[in-house]
């Protein structure tokens, strides 16, 4: 049972995380200063600096509450396909890309970094990838697993793999629209999950 306790925490770090995540849609990550989101917060610098520590803190939960948010809809658009295999990775793949394109939180990371102006949340889809690539990739591993049995664990693993960081690969630097990249990364996937071809309906 939750305390009381943890409730205003869950509630708290809530509010610093709306906070955040409205200054950065609004004036980038790189500017960003944990006295301007203790004040939009509306709480004190030193609250802030307890409950997370660091600016660096904050971004990474940003960064994985933001995905806790894409798995939610993946799976909403694995289930809707969820007989076929490629047809639930092209959906899942496209909604994601087309959140990536659409998300205030990402779109300003994205354009910043690709002016020069601000790398450091872009570093947690490149180079600090342990939280999204591990928390993505056990999730859609345990999903695969259920919902497509005749694959075998080598290979699903691979597409899992696969899949998750074809798509990141896509969200940092899109070469198409998010349908076409969708439909390239589906294929792949489909490929690597069913070598040999996938089983006769």
């Amino acid at each position: 049972m939750t305390s009381f306790r943890e409730s205003v925490r869950s509630l708290l770090r809530e509010q610093v995380l709306d906070a955040a995540y409205a200054l950065v849609a609004a004036d980038g990550w790189g500017v960003l200063r944990m006295t301007a989101i203790a004040r939009a917060a509306g709480i004190s610098r030193q609250t802030l600096y307890n409950e997370f520590g660091s600016k660096e803190a904050i971004g990474g939960a940003l960064v994985q509450r933001e995905l806790e948010r894409f798995l939610v809809g993946i799976q909403g658009e694995l289930d809707a396909h969820r007989g076929h295999l490629e047809r639930a990775a092209r959906a899942g793949v496209g909604y994601t890309l087309q959140q990536a394109v659409d998300n205030p939180l990402i779109k300003s990371v994205l354009l910043a970094a690709r002016g020069g102006m601000d790398a450091d949340l872009l570093a947690y889809l490149t180079t600090r990838t342990d939280p999204v690539f591990g928390t993505a990739m056990t999730l859609l591993d345990a999903y695969a697993t259920d919902a497509w049995p005749d694959v075998d664990e080598e290979s699903r693993g691979l597409a899992v793999e696969t899949i998750v960081r074809l798509t990141v690969s896509h969200i940092v630097q899109p070469v198409a629209t998010p349908e076409e990249s969708a439909g390239r990364i589906a294929r792949i996937t489909a490929r690597v999950a069913y070598p040999g071809g996938p089983p006769a309906a």
